[in-house]
């Protein structure tokens, strides 16, 4: 390969985290031809949505692509789902923004913010149709990275996920 290959930060077998689109597994680095010149672009296979993506390697870093958090970061974001959670805005609009805002970060504390945000606004009041999407997401996002970063099963992570929310 090219001079290009300084830029790579992952390896094919890696899990990364793309986010508000889930974890997935780079599948190959490869060179392609992009506007006239040499482009290394990670091939990431989304399991999730069973989708395979390629991200330009240099772009990679911007667009968020990050490493699976380590497992004491994955505990700590669980816990704070338990913890005492900011009331949010009454306008669904600030709302959802802020929350889109705060999965676009790609943290996982951003993203179990989210999750606790909704889970203890839907007890109050029903959510509309495009926060309920976004909680679904949110929730789908906090489960897979966990279960990748503690190596268990999605199903326990679910559990654990809703025991700390119904604290």
């Amino acid at each position: 390969m090219s001079s290009l290959q300084g830029y790579v930060q992952f390896s094919v077998g890696d899990h990364v985290v793309y986010p508000l689109q889930g974890v997935g597994v780079i599948k190959r680095v490869e060179e392609r031809m992009f506007r006239g010149s040499e482009t290394l672009y990670y091939v990431i296979y989304l399991d999730i949505s069973d989708m395979t993506v390629m991200i330009p390697v240099e772009k990679s870093a911007e667009m968020g692509i990050r490493a699976i958090v380590p497992q004491a970061e994955a505990d700590a974001a669980i816990e704070t789902i338990s913890s005492k959670y900011e009331p949010m805005p009454v306008d669904w609009k600030a709302r959802y923004q802020m929350n889109v805002d705060l999965l676009r970060e790609g943290s996982i504390a951003s993203i179990a913010k989210v999750v606790q945000a909704l889970y203890h606004r839907s007890k109050i009041k029903e959510l509309p149709v495009q926060e309920r999407k976004l909680y679904d997401n949110a929730l789908r996002l906090l489960i897979d990275e966990t279960a990748y970063s503690l190596d268990k099963d999605k199903k326990e992570i679910e559990m654990l996920v809703f025991s700390r929310l119904e604290k």
